[in-house]
């Protein structure tokens, strides 16, 4: 599916704002849009970065630059912070002309960026932002579709790299194995294997702090009405599951043509269904100790927004609260909203990254941004 989203909470370069009495119109300036975010009481948002085309997936260096992939824009960005003070000091484009390069990832001061087709790495980059150095193909083996073909990649507790590969339709039997799917490799991109089928497609994932099992969002197919199917909050604990596209959605919705005769007991089912056309993406585990102790080890989700549905939903920040064991999804609320008035869109979050101070950022590729919420008290 293409991308659908939610809400977010408001606050500005330091000072918290509050909520309006009544629904603001479409502000023209990045500030005022800004204060158009709420967020939980003693939370507060400010830009740590502007201008940065089309922002998309986040890593982060060892020495506090933030790395940023992009769509359309074809651009890799580096975000240093050298004085440490909330914002970028500077927006360097690292990479240009690249096949919509949605995914980046840092390991040993290399950084990978996933392109649809390949994967590339661009070793020594901290101290080359300026000049990078011509990147290794560290993997040229993906497919070429773009529907779907926004990949996102992490390196996971067992030092692998994760990449999915998500279904070339809005609902179909794949043609080829690898298609709906998540798919782990060495580091030198050897050893390519599959971790789980069944994911119609999957840009968000991310590994609980505790257990180490991966958890994962996934956008559910279009066509079946404003309500059906809802987006998917997955666990999964192991290799070789299967969560159930193209037969099943949402672990209880089949499909209409591909659902026939099957048995939604054969799939795995979601931790949490989520909102409906949402577009949950670039989710991550809270692994800082800035937030209060409640939000720690719990799971953020940019939910970029629904593009087909008659009333827009996601445009947000959700919040998913886990047992403690991390292994049961307890609730799903909203942590930030704001990026939605009424049905105009001013953003559309895609990605979250903790950072070394326990602040959360938020990529934006609407407005072309990077926010930073911290929590004042």
């Amino acid at each position: 599916m293409l991308s659908n989203l939610f809400l977010l909470p408001g606050l500005l370069a330091g000072a918290l704002l509050t909520a309006p009495a009544t629904a603001p119109t479409p502000a023209s300036s990045a500030e005022a849009n800004l204060a158009n975010i709420k967020l939980p009481a003693g939370f507060r948002i400010a830009y740590f970065a502007q201008n940065v085309g089309g922002a998309r997936e986040l890593a982060l260096g060892p020495d506090g630059t933030v790395y940023v992939g992009s769509k359309e824009q074809g651009k890799v960005y580096a975000l240093p912070d050298r004085n440490r003070d909330g914002k970028a000091d500077a927006v360097i484009t690292l990479a240009s002309g690249l096949n919509n390069p949605n995914g980046v990832a840092v390991r040993q001061g290399s950084l990978y960026v996933a392109e649809i087709n390949r994967i590339l790495r661009y070793d020594n980059i901290a101290t080359n932002l300026q000049k990078p150095p011509r990147p290794v193909v560290v993997y040229n083996k993906l497919p070429t579709e773009e529907w779907h073909g926004w990949r996102y990649i992490a390196f996971g507790p067992d030092g692998q790299l994760y990449v999915p590969v998500g279904a070339p339709c809005n609902t179909c039997l794949p043609t080829k194995p690898i298609f709906g799917t998540i798919n782990r490799m060495k580091p030198d991109g050897t050893g390519f294997q599959n971790f789980a089928v069944g994911v119609r497609n999957t840009v968000g994932f991310d590994w609980h702090p505790v257990t180490k099992e991966m958890w994962f969002t996934d956008n559910g197919r279009d066509q079946l009405g404003d309500d059906l199917p809802a987006d998917e909050l997955n666990r999964a604990p192991r290799a070789g599951l299967h969560f159930g596209f193209p037969y099943y959605f949402a672990g209880d919705v089949p499909d209409p043509d591909f659902g026939k005769g099957k048995s939604a007991a054969s799939y795995q089912k979601p931790a949490r269904k989520l909102g409906a056309h949402v577009a949950a993406l670039g989710m991550k585990f809270y692994t800082g100790k800035q937030f209060p102790a409640q939000y720690r080890n719990q799971i953020f989700i940019p939910e970029h927004g629904s593009w087909n549905r008659s009333s827009k939903s996601g445009y947000r920040i959700s919040l998913v609260k886990l047992d403690p064991t991390g292994k049961q999804a307890l609730s799903y609320e909203t942590f930030a909203e704001g990026w939605l008035i009424g049905q105009q869109s001013w953003g559309r979050p895609v990605c979250l990254l903790v950072l070394a101070d326990g602040s959360l950022l938020v990529s934006d590729d609407q407005s072309d941004a990077v926010f930073r919420i911290w929590y004042a008290g």
